[in-house]
C-alpha cells in the first residue's frame, strides 16, 4: 500500500512535497534567477560606477527603468526556490534601480528677470522621410528654431523651398543619409563652428532681441557594437565645447543617449539643464517611435544654460521616422 501511494503521488512519491520533482525545481529556479540578477548587476555596476561599460551595457542602458521587471521576475524565482541569498541580492538591485531611476540634473530657477522667450523643436527625420510631416508641425506650433538632424539634400531643398520665408536664416552642414543636419531660425545667425563628428553638427549664434545666443546641434553617432568608443568619443566633444562655453547656450539635437548613460550625464555636469526635466517630461520617451510613449529611451533633448528656465515640454509624433520630436518653449533671464 506504502508503494501505491508513494506511485500516486504521496507524501514520499515523486508528485509529493518532499518528492524530487518538487525538490528539482528548486535548483533551476535559482538558477534562472541567478542568471538574471547576474546580467542586471553587470548594467546597474556601470551605472554605479559611473561608466557606461561594453557591448551589450551602453545599449541595455538606455532602457534602465525596464530592468525592474527582470529583476522582479528573480526575486519572485528567489522566493520560490527558497533561494535566500538571491532574495538580499534582488532587494539589493531593486533598491539601487529604483535610486537610479529618479531624475538626473539641476533644476534650480535661474533668477533675474525674463528678457526673451524661445520655442525651440528638435527633429530627427529618419534620412529626410519625415520632411513634410515636420513642415506640418513647425506650420502647427511656429517654433523659433528648429534643430533638424538626417536632413539630407532633398530635406533642405524641401525645407528652403516651404519654409524659407519664416525661416530666412539657415545654418546647416550638407550630407547624404542621416550625415545632413540643419538649423532653422527667425532670429538672426552668425554661423559658428561646426563640431567634429561622423554626422553634421552645425553650430550658430543667434540674435535674439538683441542677445547672443550660442546655438549647437548634436547628433553623434548611436553606441551600436562596434562603434561604441566613436560614441563616447564624439559626446566627449560636445562635453568638453559646453564646458568651455560662457553665455546663453542651446544645445538641441538626437543625442542617441539617455539620463543613464554616463556620457550624457557628463555633458550636464558642466551646468547644462535638460529642458524636459526642468518641466518634469525627463522619462517621457523618444524612441523608438513605435513603442512609444509605453516603451522606449528619452534619446532626444533640448540643453540649456543656467540662464534659462523652461515652462512646457511636448513630444510630437512624426510621420516617416522612428523618433518623436520634442517642442519646449523656454525663457532667457537676465543674470545680473
Amino acid at each position: 500500500m506504502a508503494d501505491e501511494a508513494d506511485e500516486a503521488g504521496g507524501p514520499g512519491g515523486p508528485g509529493g512535497p518532499g518528492g524530487p520533482d518538487r525538490r528539482g525545481r528548486r535548483p533551476a529556479r535559482a538558477g534562472c534567477a541567478g542568471v538574471l540578477l547576474a546580467a542586471v548587476s553587470a548594467v546597474v555596476g556601470c551605472r554605479t560606477a559611473d561608466v557606461d561599460g561594453v557591448t551589450p551595457v551602453p545599449q541595455v542602458l538606455a532602457f534602465l527603468p525596464w530592468l525592474l521587471a527582470p529583476t522582479a521576475l528573480a526575486l519572485a524565482l528567489s522566493l520560490l526556490a527558497r533561494w535566500w541569498t538571491g532574495l538580499v541580492w534582488g532587494v539589493a538591485v531593486l533598491g539601487l534601480l529604483a535610486w537610479f531611476i529618479e531624475p538626473y540634473g539641476v533644476t534650480d530657477d535661474p533668477g533675474g528677470r525674463p528678457v526673451a522667450g524661445l520655442r525651440v523643436l528638435t527633429a530627427n527625420v529618419e534620412f529626410g522621410r519625415a520632411t513634410g510631416s515636420l513642415l506640418d508641425a513647425v506650420r502647427r506650433d511656429r517654433p523659433d528654431l528648429v534643430f533638424v538632424t538626417e536632413c539630407e539634400e532633398g530635406c533642405r531643398t524641401v525645407l528652403a523651398r516651404e519654409a524659407g520665408a519664416d525661416y530666412p536664416y539657415r545654418q546647416g552642414v550638407p550630407g547624404t543619409s542621416s550625415a545632413g543636419s540643419l538649423i532653422l531660425s527667425r532670429h538672426p545667425l552668425t554661423p559658428a563652428a561646426t563640431l567634429p563628428g561622423s554626422m553634421g553638427m552645425p553650430g550658430a549664434v543667434a540674435d535674439v532681441d538683441g542677445h547672443a545666443v550660442r546655438l549647437q546641434l548634436v547628433h553623434p553617432e548611436p553606441p551600436l557594437p562596434r562603434q561604441v568608443s566613436l560614441w563616447r568619443r564624439e559626446l566627449g566633444r560636445v562635453r568638453d565645447f559646453a564646458a568651455g562655453q560662457r553665455g546663453p547656450l542651446v544645445l538641441a539635437g538626437d543625442f542617441n543617449a539617455s539620463q543613464d548613460h554616463a556620457a550624457f550625464r557628463h555633458i550636464l555636469d558642466t551646468g547644462l539643464r535638460d529642458a524636459a526635466r526642468l518641466v518634469g517630461k525627463d522619462r517621457a520617451p523618444s524612441w523608438p517611435a513605435r513603442t512609444t510613449p509605453a516603451f522606449g529611451a528619452q534619446i532626444d533633448h533640448v540643453l540649456v544654460s543656467a540662464d534659462f528656465s523652461a515652462r512646457t515640454a511636448r513630444f510630437l509624433t512624426l510621420t516617416g521616422t522612428d523618433h518623436r520630436a520634442l517642442l519646449v518653449d523656454i525663457t532667457l533671464h537676465q543674470r545680473g
